[in-house]
């Protein structure tokens, strides 16, 4: 009886937009409930642009403030999660074009000292031959190599495991680019990759 009442309770979990709800009704609790759950994959997320931890969970804390200051508008049109990251990744672009006009931003001194990252996709998958760390970096090497319009793409899909269509509604912009976008970058993976497909 006691168990059933337990499970019960734990199916219950709130969604994103129950929360978001709760939080837009004055529930400061369910605003904490949204950080923990968002937390470790917007800066996963965010860390495959900038290729700085330290940047990345500073992006992602400017995002968390932009949720709790503009809470209001969200609307429950679109899921929580197209919107946050929608937040998240203009913050991270922004902060890219900040460091290409300072001439800060350089592919050869981004951080690889991060776990790896595997790309599901049938076509293309990574995971199949990341044995080692080494390999894990090169990997994250050429992701982070992929011109942006790309590289967003492919972190969006191969990593966050975002559908075509959230994609869209998250970067704006219409699916069949989504999938050309996706497409191209896998390629352009798959070609610099080459030698570790093949072992």
């Amino acid at each position: 009886m006691n168990t059933a009442k337990t499970a019960k309770t734990a199916v219950s979990e709130p969604s994103d937009e129950q929360l978001i709800q709760r939080f837009q009704d004055g529930d400061l609790y369910a605003f904490e409930m949204i950080v923990h759950r968002y937390k470790n994959q917007l800066t996963n997320f965010v860390f495959n642009f900038l290729g700085n931890r330290i940047d990345a969970e500073d992006v992602v804390q400017e995002t968390f403030l932009r949720v709790y200051k503009n809470k209001h508008r969200y609307k429950q049109i679109a899921k929580f999660s197209t919107w946050i990251y929608t937040i998240a990744s203009n913050l991270a672009k922004t902060e890219l074009r900040r460091r290409k006009r300072r001439k800060l931003f350089s592919i050869s001194q981004l951080g690889f000292e991060d776990k790896d990252y595997d790309i599901p996709d049938s076509a293309f998958s990574p995971e199949k031959v990341i044995e080692e760390d080494f390999k894990g970096r090169e990997i994250r090497e050429e992701i982070n190599k992929l011109p942006e319009k790309f590289r967003e793409v492919v972190v969006l899909r191969d990593v966050q495991e975002f559908s075509y269509e959230e994609i869209s509604r998250i970067l704006h912009i219409p699916i069949g680019t989504v999938k050309s976008r996706a497409n191209r970058g896998r390629l352009r993976l798959q070609k610099q990759l080459a030698h570790l497909l093949a072992k």
